[in-house]
């Protein structure tokens, strides 16, 4: 904890450029930033379940592992005289700066933003520079207002991304109460699709349900609740209540496949009961 931010990252900078260097590491330069891309994921995801469930020890080495890909990422980019993890930096530094002209550039006197209004200002900004990158790029690499989002992101992420774009450039509901009037269109559509009992042909069926799950994205994005975690969370109390009901059941001799819906929802609701204590 002596050591200073910069002295830091500059020492895992020259042990990255050490592990790549003719005499250095086999594996580490073998590698390209391809074959990183599923490293880069799990380590976002440790990151987020260390943020979730871990202790802050446990964050502190996951967000070491996470700025590690950075600096591997830029070393190899470096090596082909793309650019710098200086220039990564430095990069988002100068972000930060212009999308925070509340901060930076307020005026004696200028009343301080809202959290609200902060956000709003930001996606804002955020149109603005895609729309002049769009105008400098050539033709044939016009960037709009939703190609940015990567369509690697987890699919609901995505739609979360993709509707927070369209909300910035004013293409949104007015309340969130109007959200919930299209989630009940989009069920009353897709029940109609299951009972019409057409189960040969599911594309309509995958239709309706991805338009649900839009709606249900967009409602997360209106409500200011971020829908991958809060999947994670709902995934985590399923998990964890199947568990105390095989438990439960396991307990008095009875297996899964063996006991009735009813032996099961009875254990279902214990475990509810208890977790909600």
């Amino acid at each position: 904890m002596n050591t200073t931010p910069g002295s830091s990252f500059e020492r895992l900078v020259e042990i990255m450029r050490r592990l790549r260097a003719p005499d250095g590491c086999p594996w580490d330069r073998e590698q390209t930033p391809a074959s990183l891309r599923p490293f880069v994921l799990e380590e976002t995801y440790e990151v987020l379940d260390a943020i979730e469930h871990g202790t802050p020890q446990d964050l502190c080495e996951e967000l070491g592992d996470f700025v590690f890909e950075a600096v591997f990422l830029a070393r190899m980019h470096e090596e082909a005289g793309h650019f710098s993890i200086g220039d990564v930096v430095d990069g988002i530094a100068d972000k930060l700066v212009r999308r925070h002209p509340h901060v930076f550039e307020r005026g004696d006197g200028e009343d301080a933003l809202t959290s609200g209004q902060v956000v709003e200002k930001w996606e804002a900004l955020k149109a603005r520079e895609r729309a002049l990158a769009g105008k400098a790029a050539p033709k044939a690499k016009i960037k709009t207002t939703l190609s940015g989002v990567p369509k690697t992101l987890p699919s609901l992420l995505r739609a979360y991304e993709l509707s927070s774009r369209a909300a910035a450039v004013g293409f949104d509901w007015a309340r969130a109460t109007d959200v919930l009037d299209k989630i009940d269109e989009e069920v009353a559509e897709l029940r109609s699709e299951v009972e019409s009992g057409a189960t040969g042909d599911l594309s309509r069926a995958e239709d309706e349900m991805g338009d649900l799950l839009f709606s249900i994205a967009n409602l997360s994005r209106k409500l200011g609740v971020e829908p991958e975690a809060a999947l994670r969370r709902a995934s985590d109390k399923f998990s964890a209540r199947f568990g105390h009901m095989e438990t439960a059941l396991g307990e008095r001799g009875v297996s899964l496949q063996d006991a009735s819906l009813d032996e099961m929802e009875a254990e279902w609701q214990k475990a509810k009961s208890r977790s909600n204590a």
